[in-house]
């Protein structure tokens, strides 16, 4: 049975913005974060499939300048925001860690399979 964990309101991340999360599951700590864009939400691991470094370089900074695909802050390797796919970077070619999230009733919630370990 899977776990499911409610995050926040949809109105916490804003349009065309993202926002980091943290939260025990399994066995440990899972460091996530959750892009808006048109209106939709994208979740994934904040861990760089390069060097698994986190990928934002301040508090909730996700978004490259143009705001249209995702960075990491440590060396510039840029992903879509629909996929976490790579198009730009040492790791192009490789993604992100997908989420499976759920918007219900204004919240989002994170669906995680019952005792998972999160892997890339």
């Amino acid at each position: 049975m899977p776990d499911i964990y409610d995050i926040c309101d949809i109105n916490e991340i804003p349009e065309n913005g993202a926002r980091g999360f943290s939260i025990e599951a399994g066995t440990g700590e899972l460091a996530f974060f959750i892009v808006r864009k048109n209106n939709r939400f994208h979740g994934y691991v904040n861990r760089c499939p390069h060097t698994g470094v986190t990928l934002n370089w301040q508090p909730d900074q996700f978004l490259n300048l143009d705001g249209n695909l995702i960075q990491c802050s440590t060396h510039g390797a840029q992903f879509r925001i629909s996929n976490g796919y790579c198009v730009y970077g040492p790791c192009a070619g490789r993604s992100l860690s997908l989420l499976n999230l759920i918007q219900e009733n204004g919240r989002i919630k994170l669906m995680l399979a019952g005792n998972a370990t999160i892997k890339e």
